[in-house]
């Protein structure tokens, strides 16, 4: 009876022991804002592309590549928008576009990481929130890569992405036709391992 007991106990402590022991944690990066920075890109009344960026953005990356899973935070400072213009900069800060002083912050949180056969990601699915509007959109990736960085001592994961949204879905559609609806994002960003 004793050894039943025991042999029972034994079991009941590896059952509790062992899938946490030999589980795999997500490697977790924090994004490093000196090297990240989102774009956008919109035609202006037929005659060109006009360029914009957001140079302040914070963040993290968590990355499984053997169980192909992990998720990405990207908060970007909405008063960071620059233009070359500071007249126009202003303007976009206003209640008449982004009002970056009720709603600071532009946030993509993803659901899922597409991955490719060769175990990196080549899409991310999730959700873009503006003006605290959120809606689902999809970043395809032309580039994730991962390796040990000399400056850091430290390993870091770096990856360039694009997604076309409609700026009407965030209460940003003032001048439309004029000036388009729809908006090429773009981001390169680089994290360092925590």
């Amino acid at each position: 009876m004793i050894f039943r007991a025991s042999f029972l106990f034994i079991l009941l402590f590896l059952s509790l022991i062992v899938p946490e022991r030999f589980a795999v944690a997500a490697d977790r990066y924090k994004i490093d804002p000196e090297h990240t920075y989102s774009t956008f890109e919109y035609n202006h009344w037929g005659l060109s592309l006009q360029r914009g960026r957001f140079d302040r953005n914070s963040g993290s990356i968590e990355i499984d590549f053997d169980n192909r899973s992990g998720s990405i935070l990207i908060e970007i400072d909405a008063a960071s928008i620059s233009t070359g213009s500071s007249v126009f900069d202003s303007a976009l800060r206003s209640s008449r576009f982004f009002d970056t002083g009720t709603y600071p912050k532009i946030v993509f949180k993803s659901t899922n990481i597409v991955f490719g056969e060769d175990k990196k990601p080549i899409a991310l699915e999730g959700e873009l929130t503006i003006k605290n509007i959120s809606r689902n959109i999809r970043v395809e990736l032309s580039q994730f890569n991962c390796r040990f960085m000399p400056l850091y001592f430290k390993n870091a994961c770096g990856a360039n992405g694009s997604a076309k949204i409609l700026r009407s879905d965030f209460d940003l559609g003032r001048f439309t036709p004029f000036v388009s609806d729809e908006v090429s994002l773009s981001f390169s960003v680089e994290a360092i391992k925590e």
